[in-house]
């Protein structure tokens, strides 16, 4: 039995290296994640001209990556249930439909970012013959 495991593992192999790779990325990012927090936290700490304990600022670092874990979560169902492969920013906003002054900031970030997009000049459709059929009145 033990053999027919190694030899599973071995067609695998392929399949065991992505996986391998995509969880030291993952690892990678969110040690990023968790060092980001951490600074921002003492930074902040600072500026109220306070000490934060690092057993709060690894509290404070773990809360953020769970919270972004479920958000990424969340996103990638809202993304799915319309039917879709990539997520928009609809989805991003949906997220927030808890804390409503949330989801108005980033309505407000997302009409910021649809302003600053290079308007795509439309092309107008040729009139149809039917439409030239028309009698103007």
């Amino acid at each position: 039995m033990d053999a027919e495991m190694d030899l599973l593992a071995d067609d695998d192999g392929g399949e065991a290296e992505r996986l391998e790779a995509a969880e030291a990325q993952a690892d990678l990012l969110r040690d990023r994640l968790r060092l980001a927090v951490i600074s921002i936290a003492t930074s902040e700490g600072k500026k109220a001209g306070m000490e934060v304990s690092d057993p709060v600022v690894a509290c404070i670092a773990d809360l953020a990556y769970k919270t972004v874990e479920q958000l990424a979560k969340d996103v990638e169902l809202f993304a799915q249930h319309a039917g879709r492969k990539s997520i928009k920013m609809e989805d991003v906003i949906l997220t927030a439909h808890r804390n409503e002054h949330l989801m108005g900031l980033l309505r407000t970030f997302s009409q910021e970012l649809k302003g600053k997009e290079p308007s795509s000049e439309r092309k107008r459709k040729k009139s149809s013959k039917k439409d030239d059929n028309v009698m103007q009145i």
